[in-house]
Parts: structure tokens; sequence; C-alpha cells
């Protein structure tokens, strides 16, 4: 049984930088592809950044390209997030999702994952 715990959450304001964790127990994270997702209040979760096991290649959302950049520490057991030049809209639960091998959908699609951690809150105020 996979567990995702996210950390790093928080306020901040428009144009300042967050770096959030997703630490991984048991299973496989280490030969597992990860994404990042959010979802603001009244609106779908949306596909963020998604990285492959050995992050080697890494995915983004056009709205957060070039301003956040996943990566990961297989070491670890742990995917990052840094986003910097926040902005309001950015404002969000941020879930870390393990991606199941082979299933359609990659990178992007939330039917493409199956464990996922409780989520960090990001507000970003203008």
């Amino acid at each position: 049984q996979v567990q995702l715990v996210e950390s790093g959450g928080g306020l901040v304001q428009a144009g300042d930088s967050l770096r959030l964790s997703c630490a991984a127990s048991g299973g496989t994270f280490s030969t597992s592809n990860m994404g990042w997702f959010r979802q603001a209040p009244g609106k779908v979760r949306e596909f963020v950044a998604a990285i492959t096991w050995t992050g080697v290649n890494t995915y983004y959302a056009d709205s957060v390209k070039g301003r956040f950049t996943i990566s990961r520490d297989n070491a670890k057991n742990t995917v990052y997030l840094q986003m910097n030049g926040l902005k309001p809209e950015d404002t969000a639960i941020y879930y870390c999702a393990k991606y199941i091998p082979g299933t359609a959908g990659w990178p992007n699609s939330v039917r493409a994952y199956d464990y996922w951690g409780q989520g960090t809150q990001v507000t970003v105020s203008s």
C-alpha cells in the first residue's frame, strides 16, 4: 500500500515562492512516475506537472510552464514542486499522485493515477 503525504503549502503573496514536498512510503516509489495536481474551490482537479521515475522527463500544464519545476529524490522517496512567481489563480489544494503504469492518459489524466495524498493548501493573495 502506497502512502503519499504532501507538505509545504501556505499563505503567500503574489510573486512569492513555495516548495511543496510529497513523501512516499510503501510500494515502489523509485520506479513510479509521479504527478502533481491541484483543485480550486468549485473547480475540477487539474494537472499541474509530472515526472518520470528516472527524473529525466518532466511535463507541465501551460498555466505553470516556466514558473513551476517538478523534481524528485528517489533516495528520499520524495517528489517536489518548486513554485515561483505565484499568482492568485494558483490558489488551490495541491495533490501528488502515483501513476498507474501502462495506463492511457499519461501524464495529465486524473484517471491515470491511483494513489493520492491528502493535499496541501496553497493560498496566494494579491
